[in-house]
Formats: C-alpha cells, structure tokens, sequence
C-alpha cells in the first residue's frame, strides 16, 4: 500500500493492539501485530529505574516478552516515537530477549547533537544516529507482516517526534493527549508550540475514524481513571488544546504560558543521556561502573 492510500485510510487492515501500562511513568507501551499472521512491532517500551538509588530493573519489558512468547510473535520493530524525557526505554533489552530493530525518527540526529552539548560529551559519544538500526524519514512507509504503517514527521515536543500510523491505528508519542488533557508540552530543547500545533493538524486531518493511542495519560481533576485511546474524530471535536475552532496564535500563546509554569520531568536527565544511545547507558569507566551526568543549574 502507498502513502498516499495509507493517509486516506483507504481499505486498511486493523491491527491488533495491546497495550501495557507503567505506573511510575504513567507511560504506555503497545504491541502492534498485523491481523493476519505473527508478526508485531512494539512501540515506546520502558525500562524501570529508581533515580534515587540507579538501580534498574525490567518488571515491565518482561511483561512484554511474556506476552510475546506466549502468543508466538515475531518481532519486526522495536519502535521509539521519540527521545523520550520522562521514562528510559528498554529498547536493547527487548531486541536481545525477542529480536527486532529498534527505530527512531532521522531527526534524532538533531536531538543528539543539542544533547551532546549539554552534557559535555567529546568524542565518546558520535551524534549521528547509529546507535540504532534504522531511522525513520518522513512518510517512510514500512510493513509489520502485511500490515502497511507510515511514520510522519511530527516535531514540536521535541524535533525528532514521529507519528506512526500503523493500519487504522495512529501512535501519536507525546504529540496530543486525551482530548480532555490537550497537548504536551514544547518547552525542551528544541521544541517549538507553533510547531506542535501543526503537528496536531497533521494527525487529525487523518481520517475520522482513525484509532489514536496515547503515550501517556494522567487523568485530569474531572477523571481519575486513566484512558489510552480516542479518535481523529473525537479529538478534532473535543479536544481542549487542538480542536477544530482552535486557530494556532491561540495555541501557542495558551501553551507558552502554561510550559512556562511546568517543573521538569522527574527522570528527564537519565532518560535523554540514555534513550539518545537507543536505550543503551554510557561505557563503564576504569571502576567498572556505569555514571549519568548531572548537569547543576542548567534545565530549568
């Protein structure tokens, strides 16, 4: 199937899709298979880790792998809907257990380079993206099985954001959220509001009844109980940020005010130096053991 049948919904199959939940991060992680055979493709997995102490542990890929292994699937990607800021993924961890390639966005490139320079790395660290198997380039159209996906390039959280429409199913990362949350946030390095809205745009000129999974929810002061997936259809008509009557001056002076009163994300040092490798941490030093920077005073 071409692009342009795939942005039109023209006859598209409809994945299976589990999804995973992580508590600590609010984060979740999905397996996509294609409906008629095996294959599958997991999109935004998570490693677990404690900042307080370092210590890292995979109760939650492992969730996954059971998963996997218990219906027979195989593994085509391992997909990062971007350089995460609020979990690390267990990207490597799951390539090793059940196979696949892990794949980001090209614009990662973009995000390294920023990043290299905030934490001061040198020649240890290349910014160039290799540290993952594939790079996704804008409405680069790939296949799970017979299952027809497109990745498209949806910066403003951050510049190397992808959706990925996969089937009737679009994964949107941290573009938009349930309609009655709105939008992320474009404050990090890189991210741009103008740029979301349009983005937003790009989703939900998608057809109607598209599925859209969220990367993550916190419910809002009117609903405790946590959502995972809406539609074009309802997100175009509700939501509170992007919705149909919403024009971008709007948008961005609503969303520069209210990122400018948002602290950083609890994990967002750990996570960028190592969701940038792929999920993979720094080198041991001559100890043996593993460190992250700390930049003092920097992000604010």
């Amino acid at each position: 199937m071409n692009k342009s049948e795939l942005l039109a919904g023209k006859d598209l199959l409809k994945p299976k899709v589990k999804p995973f939940f992580e508590e600590m991060t609010n984060t979740f992680s999905y397996v996509v298979q294609d409906p008629n055979s095996n294959s599958c493709a997991i999109i935004d997995s998570v490693m677990n880790f404690d900042p307080a102490s370092g210590h890292v542990s995979h109760e939650s890929a492992d969730e996954i792998a059971r998963y996997i292994e218990e219906k027979k699937l195989s593994v085509e990607w391992i997909i990062e809907t971007h350089v995460h800021a609020d979990h690390l993924t267990a990207a490597p961890y799951l390539k090793d257990i059940v196979g696949g390639k892990i794949a980001i966005g090209e614009h990662v490139i973009t995000v390294q380079e920023t990043f290299t320079k905030i934490f001061n790395y040198k020649s240890e660290f290349q910014p160039d993206g290799s540290q993952f198997d594939h790079l996704f380039k804008n409405e680069e159209v790939y296949q799970i099985g017979g299952l027809s996906g497109i990745a498209l390039h949806t910066p403003g959280h951050t510049p190397a954001c992808m959706t990925h429409v996969i089937g009737d199913a679009a994964f949107v990362g941290d573009t938009i959220f349930m309609p009655d949350a709105g939008t992320a946030r474009a404050d990090f390095p890189g991210g741009d509001s103008a740029q979301l809205y349009h983005s937003a745009r790009k989703i939900l000129r998608l057809p109607p009844r598209t599925r859209i999974f969220m990367c993550h929810d916190y419910g809002t002061e009117s609903r405790e109980e946590l959502e995972y997936k809406t539609t074009v259809k309802e997100e175009m008509e509700n939501n509170i940020h992007v919705n149909e009557r919403i024009k971008e001056s709007e948008f961005v002076a609503m969303r520069d005010k209210r990122d400018k009163t948002l602290g950083m994300p609890r994990l967002i040092l750990p996570s960028l130096q190592v969701n940038m490798r792929a999920g993979h941490f720094p080198d041991p030093e001559d100890n043996d053991v593993i460190y992250l920077k700390l930049p003092v005073d920097l992000l604010r």
